[in-house]
């Protein structure tokens, strides 16, 4: 009743100097529950340091600093404060237990969550914590704390989140549907999760839609903008998932610290791994995909043993991770020739596409697919990726692996389309695919092709394995003219006499394809110029019956 007729002293004397004044209003000054109703904790925490810097904090004003901490994910400063309440007062604060638990959870010291939670006293928010704690390690103590939830908001959201931690996002989603039926009005942030729960069952397209009802009230949510960031960087594009966090970033007061590490981490993501070795290894153990997403910058810049390195410790607990740890092992059991690492890619494979949650999605198919390929089984690694096709299409490894899978099983035609679609670069310099799509060529009586393939190689190892293909496999098929022209340029680095005998065999072939009109009469002189390179007593008898043909046909060979 005091402050009520004060307040109204106050404001008529306030009323009467404004009319004086010319009707301007003295600013009243902000007050703590203000700061905490509209959820500014930057502001209740300035204005608590500021009251603890004139005056003795009160209890009350260290519990509300603590609060604020919290909520601005100061967890350390949080829990020093209420650290210095117990052990000013162990006995009158000991409910504190609970909020250094809290603090020691989310700064991810479970031992010591654990150990704070134990000795407070008996509440809901006690066993909501060891719930989660337990959820980590420990599944018998998991049951435990589950029987003790209540069907109360705070309970449910606790479980929602085990199953979604879990990865049992559909179970997750019923939870908080039911929760969204009964209090529409009252837990719009509820609309967040359900977004997240369908973002992680790859429904992107669904996720923006829910997430669009809580924009609508909270524009300006830094969780949901993130989100909106990443469902479209999934739709869309790197760009334009940026441009969505640029806003966000735009419109943040230079105070705001929030998740600033996962604003960091996704921006290297939508920038598709730019900066990934200044910002992410400091992430590692911080963010959970920090890891995965540094594992695969290392497996794109083909930095097998680093990716290797730093996921073979990594227990998964999703099937992306899964399928991480797969082509890990089978990148670096490839490079290496282990058929260990081989073996565990398989297996690893094989969980993920015989899983009944993933058997029918596209990925788990394509892991099918891989588990197949690694056992060289190419007609089921035909079967799953033709389910998948018209989805991928347009996908550079999707279309090297089809069309490896067909060259296997002799179906070169489709095989060569498949790998001309390819376009990236660096798919298209690797010596794989260049001996795939030169065989392709072959068998497809382009041999021309296939010897372009080589011209433009530098020379190696590697262009002297791809003539060595083009040598044999076009004397194979009859194209005698390309394996001559192969066996000579393999014959002129090396001196072996097997290529001297596969020269002459086609040399020889050609001679007869000219005779039977199946090959120009001009390719004689080029033959010609290919035997006169070497040095050998049979040469010349060759070269004497080739060209008493010529003059009997009035060929020119010189």
């Amino acid at each position: 009743m005091i402050m009520s007729r004060t307040k109204s002293d106050s404001s008529g004397v306030a009323d009467r100097k404004t009319a004086k004044a010319g009707g301007k209003k003295k600013p009243k000054p902000p007050k703590l529950m203000d700061f905490i109703e509209s959820r500014d904790f930057t502001g209740a925490a300035t204005l608590l340091e500021f009251e603890k810097s004139i005056k003795a904090a009160s209890t009350e004003n260290e519990l509300w600093l603590a609060y604020a901490y919290f909520h601005l994910t100061e967890y350390k400063k949080a829990m020093t404060i209420y650290e210095g309440l117990l052990k000013a007062s162990p006995l009158k604060h000991k409910n504190v237990l609970v909020n250094i638990a809290a603090c020691c959870f989310f700064l991810g010291e479970y031992g010591k969550a654990e150990e704070a939670a134990k000795n407070a006293p008996d509440s809901s928010l006690k066993n909501r914590i060891l719930f989660h704690i337990a959820g980590k390690n420990d599944e018998g103590e998991t049951r435990e704390r589950h029987a003790k939830l209540a069907d109360v908001v705070e309970d449910q959201l606790c479980l929602a989140a085990i199953h979604y931690l879990r990865g049992h996002h559909q179970e997750a989603i019923d939870i908080y549907k039911k929760l969204l039926l009964q209090k529409s009005k009252d837990y719009w942030a509820v609309h967040v999760y359900v977004a997240l729960c369908y973002y992680k069952l790859d429904y992107y397209d669904v996720a923006g839609q829910v997430l669009a009802s809580y924009l609508n009230v909270y524009p300006d949510s830094a969780t949901a903008m993130n989100l909106k960031a990443c469902t479209f960087y999934r739709l869309y594009n790197g760009k334009a998932a940026e441009a969505e966090l640029r806003v966000l970033k735009e419109n943040a007061s230079p105070s705001f610290k929030y998740a600033q590490d996962l604003f960091k981490h996704n921006t290297v993501v939508f920038r598709h791994g730019e900066s990934a070795l200044q910002v992410l290894p400091p992430l590692v153990g911080i963010i959970p995909e920090a890891r995965l997403n540094l594992v695969i910058y290392h497996l794109k810049q083909d930095e097998f043993q680093e990716a290797y390195q730093l996921i073979k410790d990594a227990e998964p607990n999703s099937p992306s991770e899964y399928v991480l740890k797969g082509v890990a092992n089978a990148a670096l059991g490839q490079e290496v020739n282990s058929r260990e690492m081989i073996r565990t890619a398989q297996q690893y494979y094989q969980l993920v596409g015989g899983s009944s949650s993933e058997c029918d999605t596209i990925p788990g198919r394509q892991c099918m697919a891989s588990c197949f390929f690694l056992m060289k089984q190419f007609e089921d690694v035909l079967v799953y990726m033709t389910s998948i096709k018209t989805y991928v299409f347009n996908h550079d490894s999707f279309n090297f692996n089809f069309g490896q899978a067909k060259a296997f099983l002799g179906q070169y035609k489709e095989a060569e389309e498949y790998l001309m679609a390819v376009q990236s670069e660096k798919v298209k310099a690797d010596y794989v695919y260049l001996s795939w799509l030169a065989k392709c060529f072959i068998m497809n009586q382009k041999p021309n092709m296939a010897w372009d393939l080589y011209m433009k190689m530098d020379t190696s190892q590697e262009s002297f394995s791809l003539l060595t293909i083009i040598a044999n496999e076009c004397y194979r098929t009859g194209q005698f003219y390309y394996s001559a022209k192969a066996f000579d340029v393999l014959e002129r680095i090396e001196g072996n006499p097997e290529f001297w005998e596969g020269k002459r065999g086609a040399c020889i072939g050609v001679f007869q394809m000219i005779i039977a009109g199946r090959e120009s009469r001009d390719t004689l002189k080029e033959v010609f110029r290919m035997l006169r390179s070497t040095v050998n007593p049979q040469v010349e008898y060759i070269m004497r019956v080739m060209d008493r043909w010529a003059k009997a046909n009035v060929v020119p060979v010189e």
